[in-house]
């Protein structure tokens, strides 16, 4: 893994609005995996360390946390890029699509990953060029992890 990539580090939250009058906040777009946000967990918030003190389901599957200071509200919460658990062969975690090249079926840039946006059925691909594609397998041919591109299926560029 090159350098830049394991000092990366790969967003897993967002703090939202307050929750209760402790100082904890509802956290946005929230990482799968719970252990993320359990106490005793390190985050990195505005570039400076955090530990969650306490976490809390509310309203079913949202999560409410609090950390050990405050931080401000819409601040992105992160972890480092090589604290995320190893994937098995051909599978990536969304945060590693930012930044790659995305091709159409015959092979002309289409443009640069700069977002990927949680939808209601899939996640979408948001291009620097304003384009939205859907993460499925009708529209992602492929994805090359080593070669930092995105090729897509027929149809999707028109």
């Amino acid at each position: 893994m090159p350098a830049e990539r394991r000092t990366h580090l790969v967003r897993v939250g967002r703090v939202g609005r307050p929750h209760g009058v402790d100082g904890a906040f509802v956290v946005e777009g929230a990482s799968e995996d719970p252990r993320r946000f359990d106490p005793g967990a390190e985050l990195i918030v505005a570039g400076e360390r955090a530990t969650v003190v306490a976490s809390r389901r509310i309203g079913g599957r949202r999560l409410a946390i609090r950390l050990d200071h405050e931080v401000e509200r819409g601040a992105e919460l992160m972890i480092p890029r090589e604290e995320l658990a190893e994937l098995p062969p051909d599978s990536y975690y969304v945060a590693d699509l930012v930044g790659m090249r995305v091709f159409d079926e015959r092979g002309a840039l289409v443009g640069v990953v700069t977002n990927v946006l949680p939808g209601p059925a899939n996640d979408a691909l948001e291009l620097d060029t304003g384009l939205l594609l859907p993460l499925v397998e009708d529209c992602i041919r492929d994805v090359d992890l080593a070669g930092r591109r995105v090729l897509l299926n027929p149809g999707f560029t028109d």
